[in-house]
């Protein structure tokens, strides 16, 4: 474990590369998804098998999440971006990375590629999608339901998570009530800035966007591949939001198929 002073407050990273002693090829960022998630969501799926394949894996928790800091404010998606510029930099991570996201950390990943075009070498982008009027909306709508629903009774919510997901993801749950009850969270991340289409056409790097078949999620692939010049989409059947955790034998065969893509072709120009 390692925390990262990035000034404003820690990040807790984890960074994993190849086991045999050899360099690694290229450097892939993982930035996972919001309140029950965390860093540990990569470290049991894909990062060990990216770290065999030869890239140098970086993992880290967002704030407010995991073992990074939890400030009572601050949680726009621009607050998150800066965390992102400000971890590489202490990193000393400056050739272009191959970007991860999951859930919010696409779009997290996605404002990056934006704001930072010539620091991504491809973006892979898993259930979700950039920070659009639309998303901000369901974001809106999803989050003042967590904190309705445990503001209400919080107890009862967690005693209904233990019996139906489980004590593992009900200790996750416990922590993101923690957090929305404590901090502003809830009106600053839909409140953030919104891409129009304009700036999502500036993401010029190969992008990766992966859904779950089940997924409500899928419907914008066809508007987001008219938008993006390198742009490919891949639906796994019979998985809806959850896609990382359950199916991460194809998630990780389609992002490396990218990054050894986007490798070759570097390599070739060389």
């Amino acid at each position: 474990m390692a925390i990262v002073d990035i000034g404003p407050l820690p990040l807790h990273v984890q960074r994993i590369g190849p086991r045999d002693g050899r360099p690694p090829t290229a450097t892939a960022v993982l930035v996972h998804g919001l309140l029950t998630d965390s860093l540990a969501s990569y470290y049991f799926t894909l990062a060990p098998r990216f770290a065999a394949a030869g890239l140098d894996v970086v993992m880290y928790d967002l704030r407010g999440h995991g073992r990074s800091g939890r400030p009572e404010s601050g949680y726009t998606l621009d607050d998150n971006l800066d965390d992102l510029e400000a971890l590489l930099g202490r990193l000393e991570l400056t050739a272009p990375v191959h970007l991860v996201g999951n859930s919010f950390g696409g779009t997290v990943a996605f404002g990056y590629a934006e704001r930072r075009p010539e620091h991504v070498a491809s973006l892979s982008v898993i259930e979700s999608m950039p920070a659009t009027a639309a998303w901000a909306a369901t974001m809106d709508g999803v989050l003042r339901q967590v904190e309705t629903e445990l503001a209400s009774n919080e107890a009862a919510a967690l005693d209904w998570i233990t019996t139906n997901r489980g004590f593992n993801t009900a200790r996750l749950a416990k922590g993101a009530a923690l957090l929305v009850r404590a901090s502003t969270i809830v009106r600053d991340i839909p409140a953030g800035r919104i891409l129009g289409e304009d700036r999502i056409r500036s993401v010029r790097c190969p992008t990766l966007f992966l859904y779950g078949g089940d997924s409500a999620l899928v419907e914008q692939a066809p508007w987001l591949e008219s938008l993006l010049p390198d742009c490919r989409t891949v639906v796994v059947p019979g998985h809806e939001h959850s896609v990382l955790v359950e199916a991460p034998g194809p998630v990780g065969d389609h992002i490396l198929g990218l990054i050894r893509d986007v490798s070759g072709a570097e390599a070739a120009v060389r």
